[in-house]
């Protein structure tokens, strides 16, 4: 294909100089387009853009005098394109990081892990349409396989589509190895987003928790949430009080790898931990309002929509 590309006709290149796969669009129509970044600063600092694209053309004319040099193209060019989109994730540039998944499937080609963390960041980005076509597309790639299923739920919910929402999780239950407690975390959690089954709810976060032995945060706001909905207010305001606490744990933990670890990725798993902290305050807050406690639950309220609550985006 290279060297078809080479002998008849021009090569094209994407607007960030790397070039396009022959039958592939820079940009397909789907595919947002990268907005500016929210913060200064360049690329991450692995490498450099200069570095990578020299590199790239370099297996480039490699490729094009040996056809099987592709695939060394091929790894640089999704590689970076992964570095990118995790690093505009981190600078909350979620359009770019749409983008840079883009390229990275272009050249790929359908992958089911790649096809999900564009549907989360497309569904951030409230493109739920478009999270929903990646959804389909890993389920298609990867039939076996719980992640998409997952995703795919998720998306669901956004949409308002909360029978096959669950027919999503109950599928994921039944691809895990039974008892897992990740599985029925997630079903029930769906089943509490969309007011379903509450006892089953219930019982599910129940099983996953005495599976675990020691709950997670997140099982803990399965748990809260769950017992909110069933009208027992003060027992999930114990339950959402632990999560928060247990979050916030493992929040200052993170913040003293600072300089340790790489910048972009300490701002991206803190966004992800200030996402969770954002929705359990949110469900407390909703427990504290139910039973009276106005000025908590504003409180509460109030630091959700600071670190990102926000269900047509998926952060529910």
């Amino acid at each position: 294909m290279v060297r078809a590309a080479a002998e008849g006709h021009a090569m094209r290149y994407d607007r960030d100089g790397f070039p396009i796969p022959p039958g592939f669009d820079a940009e397909p129509p789907s595919a947002p387009r990268a907005a500016a970044p929210r913060t200064a600063g360049g690329p991450p600092r692995r490498g450099g853009k200069r570095a990578v694209l020299v590199a790239v053309a370099l297996a480039l004319l490699g490729a094009i005098a040996l056809p099987e040099a592709l695939p060394l193209v091929r790894h640089l060019v999704v590689n970076w394109s992964l570095e990118r989109a995790a690093a505009r994730e981190a600078r909350n540039d979620i359009g770019g990081a749409v983008a840079e998944l883009g390229r990275a499937l272009r050249w790929h080609g359908p992958d089911a892990d790649l096809l999900c963390s564009r549907a989360m960041l497309r569904l951030e980005n409230q493109d739920a349409a478009g999270a929903l076509d990646d959804a389909e597309a890993a389920a298609a790639a990867a039939p076996l396989s719980p992640q998409p299923l997952r995703v795919r739920a998720l998306v669901r919910v956004v949409l308002g589509d909360a029978v096959a929402a669950l027919d999503d999780a109950e599928r994921v239950v039944s691809l895990a190895t039974p008892g897992d407690p990740e599985a029925l975390n997630f079903r029930a959690y769906v089943r509490a987003l969309v007011g379903r089954d509450l006892p089953g709810a219930l019982a599910d976060i129940e099983a996953a928790i005495t599976a675990t032995g020691e709950p997670s945060p997140e099982l803990l706001d399965t748990r809260g949430y769950v017992l909110f909905l069933a009208g027992r207010t003060q027992e999930a305001i114990d339950q959402l009080n632990l999560a928060i606490d247990g979050m916030q744990q493992h929040r200052r933990r993170l913040a003293l790898l600072a300089g340790r670890l790489d910048r972009d990725e300490l701002a991206r798993r803190m966004r992800t931990l200030d996402h969770g902290l954002a929705v359990m305050h949110h469900h407390r807050g909703l427990a504290c309002e139910k039973a009276g406690l106005v000025e908590q639950a504003k409180q509460d309220f109030d630091l959700a929509r600071r670190k990102g609550f926000d269900p047509s985006r998926g952060i529910m």
